[in-house]
């Protein structure tokens, strides 16, 4: 069985407390139920761990729905670890282990993680058919010998923090109460591919990001943002969209930005999406796009430079 190999290869050697769930976007809601853990763990002298998924879970439960990601592994593990959580495991989500009981599960938990406590938000369950929820477990503690604590969601001006409402806010390109749910600005992340070189040609070399089709992206349009390069963050403004004015089709993400000039072709790139400033609109001519560029280069810097980077 394949999550127990995993879980065998990772198993611990001091009794944990664990909080178990996919985490993406680590926002504001999964970092209370974190400090939490972290808190709990301290005071029973026991290891914080995360456990978490490779997979979204209705990859495997309901692959004909499309769920964009907010996060990638890499920078959702990542974001955990910086929350200071004592150990991230990450486990593949299969078929084989969709199948397994509540029980089941926990059990391998409990003899490969020396898990001693589960720590969960209200509306979480494990286990096949999702029976595994708060009364269940509870009872199943009982049994086994763990410990299960419900943590409340947490609510920004009395809506609850989720990665539901997070995709809703930047489906609305509202930049604003994506920061407000996830406390840090919405990144993206990518290599940088050789594009058409229109933006050299018109004076505003761009970086073009190579995104993940199930990375989920805002609307299309023109947004200020932060680039990161070896550490470093550059002003910039970003374009989301098809290059309307020339014809084209394929969605893109293609960077302009200020004040560097080093050659980025196949380096990792992200950027951190301050504002919308626009939508993406099409241009009869050239030099009126040309136009519209310094202006949205003059705002995009303007709402950075009133701004206090993360």
């Amino acid at each position: 069985m394949r999550v127990e190999e995993e879980l065998a290869e990772l198993s611990s050697e001091k009794d944990m407390l664990l909080t178990i769930g996919v985490f993406d976007g680590v926002h504001l809601g999964h970092k209370y139920l974190i400090s939490q853990l972290k808190e709990r763990a301290r005071q029973q002298n026991l290891l914080s761990g995360v456990v978490t998924f490779r997979q979204h879970p209705l990859e495997v439960l309901s692959p004909q729905t499309e769920l964009p990601y907010l996060t990638n592994l890499e920078e959702k593990v990542n974001l955990l670890k910086k929350e200071g959580v004592e150990a991230v495991i990450t486990l593949s989500f299969t078929p084989e282990l969709a199948q397994l009981s509540a029980s089941q599960f926990v059990s391998l938990l409990k003899k490969y993680l020396r898990m001693r406590g589960l720590v969960i938000g209200p509306d979480f369950a494990l286990g096949r058919d999702r029976e595994g929820n708060a009364d269940t477990l509870r009872k199943l503690g009982q049994e086994m010998g763990f410990s299960v604590t419900v943590i409340p969601p947490v609510k920004i001006n009395g809506e609850i923090v989720s990665s539901t409402a997070i995709r809703n806010a930047l489906a609305n390109g509202d930049m604003k109460r994506v920061v407000s749910l996830i406390g840090r600005p919405f990144s993206l992340q990518g290599r940088v591919t050789t594009g058409a070189g229109r933006g050299l040609k018109l004076g505003f070399p761009t970086a073009n990001l190579e995104i993940d089709p199930k990375q989920t992206l805002p609307p299309e349009g023109i947004y200020a943002t932060w680039a990161y390069i070896d550490g470093k963050a550059y002003q910039s403004v970003t374009n989301i969209g098809r290059r309307p004015t020339f014809g084209g089709n394929g969605r893109t993400v293609e960077t302009y930005i200020l004040d560097y000039h080093g050659n980025l072709y196949g380096r990792e790139l992200k950027i951190e999406l301050v504002e919308r400033l626009r939508g993406e609109k099409r241009f009869d001519t050239v030099e009126e796009l040309k136009k519209q560029i310094t202006e949205d280069v003059k705002r995009g810097k303007a709402v950075l430079d009133s701004r206090t980077r993360k």
